[in-house]
């Protein structure tokens, strides 16, 4: 060990740091060449290359860390060395796969000789080189909103570019639609031009999922996270933006926050892929594999909001249609999505507390008399905004379409299906109804279930359930002549009526725009179909009355505006792109304004 904190001493710093750079740029090229080979089709000769050339990048890779590793005074995490540890474990079993005599010996080395897993340890070392960059996001032009607003144009633009790759479809695909695939899938919208199972391959539908997953939790959190998780520490400016970026309380634990944000999400997907793999028939699926890529995709498409269905129909699809289980566990994961992180850690708390409360009693002889304020009064506007909207809308649902669309289903399947119509409009997108069928006054109701969309801070879009009650409150508060917002023995602070009466006008303001400039490219079609369209895309819904793939060119470059402004809102792009006031220490002399 003095030998090598001796030669540590002879090993200049700017050494080390050309090592790491060249490790992360060969990580660049790497995926550049994977992306190349995958996305193409090659000759077995060019495969052999691929396969020489991914195995020397991991070679220089693995030295790179072992030689960090002998050189570097700072020594690294528990984590970050089991993380390393496992990569070179990984990287060494390919090695001896690749010995013909082994693999000819052990049946489980011929399982490990295919390129997918060259590619996972090659995506591993690129994840482990691209973290380990120092990012400092200190730059006085650069704000939270235009760096939440960049990261999605730059994640679209990578879609569009990866979805146009010759074997992500069967017979190739438009820039526009590319395009507009892409954003749908980035701002989890779910509306579609052309039909996903069938259009796209398998590696296009995984590219899609890929985009779902990382416009639903946003490219900053994942990138955020790792870059801590192996650097272990950042500047106090970094989380400064995070914490704008994740609605963190506390700046010193906006990386817990990141974590417990993808536990929570990839937790809730893996059970929800398991239940929904149980709940199809294997009949439906041509070999366990594309059950399995069903299951998945569906639970990530879920718990996102995305509303994106290999199959044609969506849950309408026969064979699903009447497969309520499968029905409800979609529904499950739309719902815990939409919600909202913030929601879903307040109520863990508050569960977990009146557990351990109702334990004590029972252990203890000693009464609590004093009741804390755990669930918060975000939660709770949330919760029960969100638990009237899905009441009211099941019954409305189940009333006005009981003797149409509801026709073919039992007395329990009629129940689940309203509740599942009246909770996917909420941005979820599915639909295991004919939605051109739907009657005049549920498609109503549709409207505004989409425009009022999710809960904040989730995979969901519209403008929010604490808008929309914060809105409706406010009329009540008005109208009894109070001058200040009350709810659950609390005041709602002024600064959020605001912002709540922002969001409800440029909502409305974007949204008719769209309607009048679509209706101008496209005259010959009907208002109330261009309406829906529009109001499903800017609340990032996905559900569709089947005019999407009609649109002209002009008309789905609106919508591909409408589904990103949307997913970022046109309240942070204001932010983004005006001076920020830093304060005001002067006031105008007050006047009131004839307004009714």
């Amino acid at each position: 060990m003095k030998v090598f904190t001796r030669l540590t001493q002879f090993i200049p710093a700017q050494f080390l740091l050309l090592i790491q750079r060249a490790s992360f740029f060969l990580s660049i090229i790497g995926i550049a060449i994977l992306i190349f080979d995958v996305g193409f089709t090659h000759v077995d000769q060019d495969k052999n290359f691929f396969r020489i050339f991914y195995f020397s990048i991991l070679s220089f890779g693995i030295f790179a860390i072992f030689f960090r590793y002998i050189f570097k005074r700072e020594r690294p995490a528990r984590k970050v060395i089991l993380f390393d540890s496992a990569l070179i474990l990984l990287f060494g079993i390919l090695l001896l796969v690749q010995i013909d005599v082994l693999r000819e010996k052990f049946a489980v080395f011929q399982m490990l000789n295919k390129m997918g897993w060259i590619y996972l340890v090659l995506f591993l070392f690129f994840i482990r080189e691209f973290s380990d960059l120092q990012i400092n996001l200190n730059n006085q032009h650069l704000n939270p909103a235009r760096l939440f607003i960049g990261s999605f144009l730059l994640l679209i633009i990578s879609g569009t570019f990866l979805l146009l790759l010759p074997k992500a479809t069967h017979s190739g695909i438009t820039a526009i639609d590319a395009l507009f695939t892409a954003t749908s899938a980035v701002c989890v919208t779910g509306l579609i031009v052309v039909d996903t199972g069938t259009y796209f391959t398998v590696f296009g539908q995984g590219i899609i999922a890929g985009l779902i997953q990382l416009g639903g939790l946003g490219i900053m959190t994942f990138a955020s996270y790792f870059s801590y998780f192996f650097r272990g520490k950042t500047s106090y400016e970094n989380q400064l933006f995070l914490s704008n970026i994740n609605n963190s309380e506390k700046i010193g634990e906006v990386f817990s926050v990141l974590k417990k944000i993808l536990i929570l999400t990839f937790g809730i997907e893996f059970m929800g892929a398991i239940l929904i793999f149980f709940s199809v028939r294997s009949r439906l699926f041509n070999s366990f594999s594309d059950q399995f890529f069903f299951s998945v995709f569906h639970s990530i498409s879920g718990f996102c909001n995305a509303g994106f269905s290999t199959l044609q129909n969506s849950l309408y699809e026969p064979g699903f249609r009447f497969n309520y289980s499968l029905h409800l566990i979609i529904a499950a994961l739309f719902i815990l999505g939409g919600i909202g992180f913030p929601i879903l850690f307040n109520l863990y708390t508050y569960l977990k507390y009146n557990l351990s409360r109702k334990f004590q009693k029972i252990t203890t002889l000693n009464q609590m008399h004093y009741t804390p304020w755990i669930l918060n009064l975000n939660s709770r506007i949330v919760l029960s905004t969100t638990a009237i909207l899905l009441l009211g809308g099941s019954v409305l649902f189940y009333f006005f379409e009981v003797d149409n669309t509801l026709a073919e289903h039992s007395g329990f399947g009629k129940i689940v299906t309203s509740f599942f119509g009246a909770a996917t409009p909420r941005t979820a997108g599915f639909n295991s109804v004919d939605s051109s069928a739907l009657h005049f006054s549920t498609i109503l109701v549709i409207f505004l279930l989409m425009w009022i969309g999710a809960s904040p801070a989730s995979t969901g879009g519209g403008i929010k359930t604490s808008t929309f009650a914060i809105a409706i409150l406010n009329f009540l508060s008005i109208a009894k002549g109070k001058d200040r917002m009350e709810v659950f023995k609390r005041e709602i602070a002024q600064v959020s009526i605001n912002r709540s009466f922002a969001i409800i006008a440029l909502s409305l303001m974007v949204i008719g725009t769209a309607i009048f400039l679509i209706a101008s490219f496209n005259s010959e079609m009907n208002l109330l179909n261009i309406a829906f369209e529009v109001f499903s895309a800017y609340s990032t819904v996905g559900l569709s009355l089947g005019i999407t793939a009609q649109f002209s060119t002009a008309s789905k470059a609106v919508l591909i505006l409408t589904m990103f402004i949307g997913r970022v809102s046109m309240l942070t792009l204001l932010i983004a792109v005006m001076r920020r006031v830093k304060n005001l220490n002067y006031r105008y002399p007050s006047e009131e304004i004839l307004i009714n």
